[in-house]
């Protein structure tokens, strides 16, 4: 299977990575309705679900966990997983705890997700087990849209980390069951704006991947219609209303953001908040010093990268050769262009080269501009050796059309 399939695969999996829901504010939702209900499509009006022993919506788990989460998403998982095992003592039969320990599990391995298998396991089992028991719940009770969401939710996952590692027909399964629990599920999204999360993402992406690549439209004939402009304003009211589901729709809203024409200061604003609220999340740090660097706000940008490699140089969970490879490659070309210190420009792009091979990243635009930029550097000192070195890098491993690969190739035949 193709890379480009494998990536329009990942996207068609996006709307199944959700987590929680809770009971929204019921004034609020008066003010600022989500959606208008047609009562002839739907088959149980949110208020005639029996909703007793659904833990999601209860207000004093949710308390609870609040500072798990918290933990979670800053990646202080010892201390996250500790109420997780508190709660999965006191309700061993619940799909809740197991999928919370899967999720912290999923975030272990999101920094670098191609290095990091050691965990795949140990996410397969939890997902595994969260299943089991949700789906004993949707036995007992086909009208258990909390279980119906855990199971749209933990076949997500699974499928997901399946399609990463290419077990396709693991993925094709998975899939396929994930999209059919949502579908039920989606019958409670006034319950709980965390239930619109995966709508939105269907909504958003399946108009895109329409958009964007015209030979998938057969493909998304079986996906349901997709109202683009709807999913990111969906996307905005789980963000600002959500609670346990918040910080998921937060980073899809800021991908998506950042992937449309003027929304790039926005989508910089909530990677922001991200970092604000989490710093300690390698993921959410790299992304938002991306953005920075790529709106032109170098000295935010310089700032971020050197804390991201103190953190790197200490030791903190998620802080690795990927993360590195980020900040400094931010922190070669502020030096080169910036601060114009050529020594410090130099030493930094050493170091992404270092990172990026650490890490088998090798084809990445870091890697190859690392290397075309300490051309230029050489080149620029009168360094020939060392530039056709660099150079020689760049036009064996550059795409062969692109500008980079014909600046080195001409560069190396003229000397």
């Amino acid at each position: 299977m193709s890379k480009k399939f494998y990536f329009f695969l990942l996207l068609l999996l996006l709307p199944l990575l959700l987590h929680a829901q809770q009971q929204p504010d019921t004034t609020s939702r008066q003010e600022a309705p989500i959606r208008n209900i047609d009562i002839e499509n739907v088959d149980v009006l949110p208020s005639a679900v029996e909703i007793d022993g659904w833990l999601l919506l209860d207000k004093d788990i949710q308390t609870e966990l609040d500072g798990a989460m918290h933990n979670l998403y800053n990646f202080k998982y010892d201390k996250a997983e500790k109420q997780f095992r508190s709660l999965r003592r006191r309700y061993p039969q619940h799909p809740m705890p197991y999928f919370l320990m899967g999720l912290t599990t999923w975030w272990k391995i999101m920094p670098n997700i191609a290095q990091t298998k050691q965990y795949d396991n140990l996410l397969f089992a939890y997902m595994d087990t969260a299943i089991t028991y949700a789906t004993r719940l949707y036995e007992a009770d086909n009208k258990n849209y909390e279980a119906c969401f855990f199971l749209a939710a933990a076949y997500g996952f699974d499928a997901r980390l399946n399609g990463e590692r290419h077990n396709w027909r693991r993925v094709t399964v998975s899939s396929k069951r994930a999209l059919d629990y949502l579908e039920i599920s989606k019958q409670a999204n006034d319950l709980s704006p965390e239930f619109l999360c995966g709508q939105a993402l269907i909504n958003y992406y399946s108009v895109w991947l329409s958009e964007t690549y015209k030979l998938l439209r057969p493909v998304l004939l079986f996906f349901p219609k997709g109202n683009q402009q709807l999913g990111v304003e969906q996307l905005r009211i789980v963000a600002n209303n959500g609670f346990y589901a918040a910080p998921e729709a937060k980073y899809f809203l800021m991908k998506v953001l950042s992937e449309q024409k003027n929304s790039a200061r926005e989508a910089l604003a909530v990677a922001q908040q991200l970092h604000q609220t989490y710093p300690d999340n390698a993921y959410f740090e790299r992304l938002y010093a991306m953005l920075c660097f790529n709106e032109g706000e170098f000295w935010e940008c310089e700032k971020i990268s050197k804390d991201i490699l103190d953190k790197l140089n200490r030791g903190l969970p998620g802080y690795e050769g990927t993360s590195g490879r980020y900040a400094t490659y931010f922190m070669g070309w502020i030096m080169q262009n910036k601060v114009r210190n050529l020594a410090k420009a130099k030493e930094y792009y050493q170091r992404c080269i270092v990172f990026a091979e650490s890490t088998s990243e090798t084809q990445s635009g870091f890697y190859l501009y690392a290397n075309l930029n300490l051309a230029h550097l050489a080149n620029g000192e009168k360094d020939v050796r060392r530039a056709k070195q660099y150079y020689a890098v760049v036009a064996e491993r550059a795409e062969r059309k692109s500008d980079m690969c014909r600046e080195a190739q001409i560069y190396l035949k003229n000397n």
